[in-house]
């Protein structure tokens, strides 16, 4: 399933102010608003982010997360709040040779440098030689600096049922 919302982000153009503007009587035009991003632009980050994990270079991985962002490991207990701990993280967690496809996604476009990516991923590890697939929540909520998206919080925890 695949579900996409939009925030409402409106540019108002007020044609007669510009006419009244070109008249000399003072009332200047309205700038439009930053083009808000595509909701498939951020449902794309996803895949870019399990590329990073195929890689196999935790250093990668963390490159995608901003220098401030928070994460809540699906396979850790630990909350993750710098990009060393990111990193150690991922240094364990890509041993297990870890590939996701999303099962339920929704994406909301928050304004034109907000985003959030939720839903249903399963993941396919690799332990001891044996192929294990788990299946977790998710939220990625996307910031956009210096023209890159980047994760300032992504949360993943285990399906409670299995």
């Amino acid at each position: 399933m695949h579900k996409v919302r939009t925030g409402a982000i409106v540019a108002i153009t007020l044609v007669a102010g510009t006419a009244l503007a070109a008249c000399g009587t003072g009332v200047a035009a309205t700038p439009a608003a930053p083009a808000q991003p595509a909701q498939q632009q951020i449902a794309d980050l996803f895949p870019q982010w399990n590329a990073a994990l195929a890689t196999g270079d935790p250093q990668r991985v963390a490159d995608l997360y901003a220098p401030d962002a928070v994460l809540l490991p699906t396979v850790s207990n630990q909350v993750r709040r710098t990009r060393a701990e990111i990193v150690d993280y991922f240094t364990k967690f890509l041993k297990n040779k870890p590939q996701g496809v999303i099962e339920d996604e929704i994406v909301d476009v928050l304004d034109a440098d907000t985003a959030v990516n939720t839903g249903v991923y399963r993941f396919t590890l690799t332990k001891d030689g044996k192929a294990q697939e788990v299946r977790a929540r998710y939220t990625y909520v996307y910031e956009l600096r210096d023209g890159k998206w980047l994760i300032v919080n992504h949360h993943s925890s285990a399906m409670p049922e299995g």
